[in-house]
């Protein structure tokens, strides 16, 4: 699993090792769920987590490298942090 992470390229590492953006989002629902008395459906408290979701999206930095996201999701392979391409495959 530890070896998977280098199979991304490196501008993703920082945002891959971190869960700072998930926790946060996930803090402020939990303090506002639990606080909240009013809403007692299940839609009235999907309503209330998804626009606290989109109020936290707002502080969202954006994802280092995120034009390489295009390349990883249609299976560009990776190695070290760096794109395989021909040329490092015959020299490696």
């Amino acid at each position: 699993m530890l070896m998977a992470f280098f199979d991304f390229p490196a501008l993703h590492w920082q945002s891959i090792c971190t869960s700072n953006p998930i926790e946060s989002a996930f803090t402020t629902i939990r303090h506002r769920t639990k606080r909240s008395k009013s809403c007692r459906s299940r839609d009235g408290m999907l309503h209330v987590m998804f626009k606290l979701g989109k109020c936290a999206e707002q502080n969202w930095r954006k994802l280092r490298g995120f034009d390489y996201l295009a390349k990883v999701i249609t299976g560009v392979t990776f190695k070290d942090g760096m794109e395989n391409t021909k040329r490092n495959q015959i020299t490696a």
